[in-house]
């Protein structure tokens, strides 16, 4: 195995054939990367505590740190970090503990927190904060440190959700 991708706990990375990881990015633990997807320069996913899953033709580019979170004092189940398909995430991005549903589009800096859900059909204006336990709801631009619901996404925005994340796993095969 790689030094930049390890286990932890005896437990190893899964990750597709089709997947790419670039040499720098660091992969721990209980990791679930998905056909197509991509993880970038410097990215780092530690699933120590809990699992990270990342989907289908997702990318997670440069310097974007993915953690999970244990069970706390009065908890007993794991946080997990959970990247559907086709989700974009810009780069220096942090995801915690969070849920990306299916056509995502994170914009660069932006930081999402425990408990966070974002559904699919939705943009994150970069530089953003979304707050522990909140729920974006589907097919609208957000932004803001608090984040806030701007305004509804147009047909070709959605569409470019699904046209960015298809560009990266065409820049991937080329990395490759």
């Amino acid at each position: 195995m790689m030094k930049n991708i390890r286990k932890y706990a005896g437990i190893s990375p899964e990750i597709h054939d089709s997947a790419y990881v670039d040499d720098s990015a660091v992969i721990i633990g209980k990791v679930f990367i998905a056909e197509n997807a991509s993880i970038w320069c410097n990215s780092v996913a530690r699933g120590d505590v809990s699992y990270i899953k990342i989907g289908k033709n997702s990318n997670v580019q440069d310097l974007t740190m993915l953690h999970v979170t244990h069970s706390n004092p009065g908890r007993t189940e794991e946080t997990p970090l959970i990247i559907g398909d086709n989700v974009t995430i810009g780069h220096n991005c942090c995801l915690h503990a969070c849920t990306l549903a299916n056509n995502v589009f994170i914009g660069m800096g932006t930081t999402i927190l425990d408990n966070a859900y974002i559904e699919s059909n939705v943009m994150i204006g970069a530089g953003s904060l979304v707050p522990q336990g909140k729920r974006l709801e589907s097919g609208y631009l957000y932004f803001g440190n608090p984040v806030k619901q701007i305004r509804k996404l147009s047909e070709s925005e959605i569409e470019h959700i699904a046209y960015s994340a298809q560009h990266y796993v065409k820049i991937a095969k080329s990395h490759r």
